[in-house]
């Protein structure tokens, strides 16, 4: 016997890796606020925030921060496990949901995992980079989250992509990518480009707060995430093959 209703969607269709993350960070900050003491959140901020004064000669030599080297090592991601807020945290779980949804459906569960983490640590060296000794920690997913949308970019407009054709089949998110310098002489890539870094002005002249203490947004990491999402797009990406090609316009007589 053979249904005539056709089978339902799910109204929320989250890849689970995505999921998964948005878990991870909600018990993160939840752990912060309930199960430390003021002396614990430092020790844990000093542990897994990426401060760059930990990669001063000085501190290096002297080995004065915690954690020591293994910690010089995974503070280029585990910051971004660390939110400031409920606000902040809020905010990077809807830019999460929306770019890295569709960046998951492509890459499968590993793949993106290690992106968002190298996006992280792109942010992170480009944070060091431009605030060297800084003593003030810098948390938060935003990093990553630009990865995924410049990630996201290199497929989600061409044509047959999602942003392309409306749908969000498996075909969609399976087109090939265009190459960078195609992709960049997209109309809509540029316009969304110019929106994001307009977007960033904005935020970056703004700021949050952190342990009471209010901080300015680090948007050189955004930058930095948003960048290394474009670059490394295409190390991690399973597709190949060529994209399709645009129709030809008809002539008018």
């Amino acid at each position: 016997m053979v249904s005539l209703n056709p089978p339902r969607q799910p109204i929320f269709n989250v890849p689970t890796v995505v999921v998964a993350t948005l878990v991870v960070l909600l018990a993160v900050h939840l752990v912060r606020l309930f199960a430390l003491t003021a002396r614990g959140e430092l020790e844990f901020l000093l542990l897994f925030a990426f401060i760059p004064a930990r990669y001063d000669s000085a501190m290096l030599v002297s080995g004065t921060m915690p954690g020591g080297m293994f910690a010089d090592a995974w503070t280029f991601v585990t910051y971004s496990l660390i939110h400031a807020d409920f606000m902040h945290l809020g905010f990077n779980a809807i830019w999460l949901l929306a770019f890295g949804t569709p960046l998951a459906r492509r890459f499968g569960a590993a793949r993106f995992v290690a992106f968002v983490a190298a996006a992280a640590a792109a942010g992170a060296l480009a944070h060091l980079v431009t605030h060297p000794g800084e003593i003030i920690p810098m948390v938060g997913a935003s990093g990553a989250i630009s990865g995924a949308m410049a990630a996201s970019m290199r497929f989600a407009f061409q044509r047959g992509g999602p942003l392309w054709t409306g749908r969000a089949d498996t075909a969609s998110y399976r087109q090939p990518a265009l190459p960078l310098r195609a992709a960049l002489r997209e109309p809509r890539v540029l316009i969304f480009i110019l929106l994001w870094f307009a977007l960033n002005f904005l935020f970056g002249v703004g700021s949050i707060s952190i342990g009471g203490d209010q901080q300015s947004v680090a948007w050189e990491a955004h930058v930095g995430g948003f960048m290394a999402g474009l670059l490394l797009f295409g190390f991690f990406d399973p597709v190949r093959g060529a994209p399709e090609a645009e129709p030809p316009s008809a002539s008018a007589w």
